[in-house]
């Protein structure tokens, strides 16, 4: 748990944005943003999937130490706005573990714009949902959803999941089964921390943003002004192909869907033969009658990867081959302006 004294955001519960990469996470971070309620953060802190790995238990100095080494000369620091010297001192001497390092971030550069909540983007902070509610237990989480079958389209078009060696005509499954773990996941920690758990789909933020805006301001105890926020969009929801624009008349992207028109009847009866039960099970219709996992060789994928993915978020959290993870990421992490 964080060792900071109380303060607004014990008021304000703090908020999470997660999901599967490719879900709507940075859209709806973005509208929170835009609503004039939380202070304007435009990069992804990172701290529980790539700082606490790397620099392991900030209640050390020495790794307080060295994490402000790297940390200071990323474009995290440079996004916060914040001044050098006096984030640094507060680390070094007031944080006491990873959950102190992003509230105290936090906190300052909520203080700075004179806002009293906050809100944090990161898509796998989904994994570390026990972890994140364990230091934060006044944490809210909202979990954006979208078809799995479009973000498995993109994932594999951006080659962001890698398949086995011996497998790389699969990598479109590979992608599908990616987001079904992720997903799976995700739910199932959502399920333990409830009520400070909400699901939101992202075709009904595109579709009905009002109404998907009321569910979250309830959630969330502040007030999403649809209105305010089209006035005075932040982010992703200035750009003229934005897809939350775009149902304002402005752009003509078209982000649902996409699978129907991109993928082959081959393709999506694959994908539904492993997908279909959630898919439904979340309200999405699908194109085939779901009767089981598909032929045995797709039954042995599931394993396989579902096996695969948990091992290796298991050694980043507990073994030595954390400390591998590759800090270039604190340097190029991408800054959205």
């Amino acid at each position: 748990m964080s060792t900071l004294s109380p303060s607004l955001d014990d008021l304000n519960p703090p908020v999470f944005v997660v999901g599967c990469a490719r879900s709507g996470t940075t859209l709806l971070y973005h509208t929170l943003l835009s609503s004039g309620g939380f202070a304007v953060y435009l990069a992804e802190p990172a701290v529980f999937d790539l700082l606490v790995p790397k620099f392991r238990d900030l209640a050390v100095l020495k790794n307080r130490t060295k994490l402000m080494l790297c940390w200071l000369n990323s474009k995290m620091f440079r996004a916060s706005g914040l001044d050098r010297d006096l984030i640094e001192a507060k680390i070094l001497s007031e944080c006491k573990s990873n959950g102190d390092f992003l509230v105290i971030l936090m906190r300052e550069i909520a203080r700075s714009q004179r806002k009293h909540r906050w809100a944090v983007w990161g898509p796998d902070n989904l994994l570390y949902i026990p972890q994140i509610k364990k230091e934060l237990p006044q944490a809210k989480f909202i979990h954006m959803i979208r078809d799995g079958r479009d973000v498995a389209l993109s994932l594999h078009k951006e080659q962001w999941i890698r398949s086995l060696p011996w497998d790389h005509h699969y990598g479109l499954l590979v992608a599908a089964l990616h987001w079904l773990w992720k997903v799976n996941r995700g739910r199932k920690y959502g399920q333990r921390i409830e009520p400070d758990y909400l699901e939101v789909r992202f075709e009904d933020l595109l579709t009905e943003p009002q109404q998907s805006l009321l569910r979250i301001s309830q959630f969330v105890h502040y007030d999403l002004d649809y209105g305010h926020i089209q006035k005075n969009a932040l982010g992703t929801l200035k750009e003229s192909n934005s897809s939350f624009r775009s149902l304002c008349g402005e752009g003509q992207s078209q982000p649902m869907g996409r699978w129907r028109m991109r993928l082959s009847p081959a393709e999506i009866d694959l994908l539904e033969s492993v997908l279909g039960p959630v898919l439904l099970e979340l309200g999405y219709p699908v194109t085939r009658r779901v009767r089981n996992a598909g032929n045995v060789g797709t039954q042995l994928r599931r394993i396989i990867y579902s096996a695969l993915f948990d091992a290796k978020l298991w050694c980043k959290i507990n073994t030595p081959l954390g400390r591998l993870v590759d800090s270039s990421r604190l340097r190029l992490e991408q800054e959205v302006t």
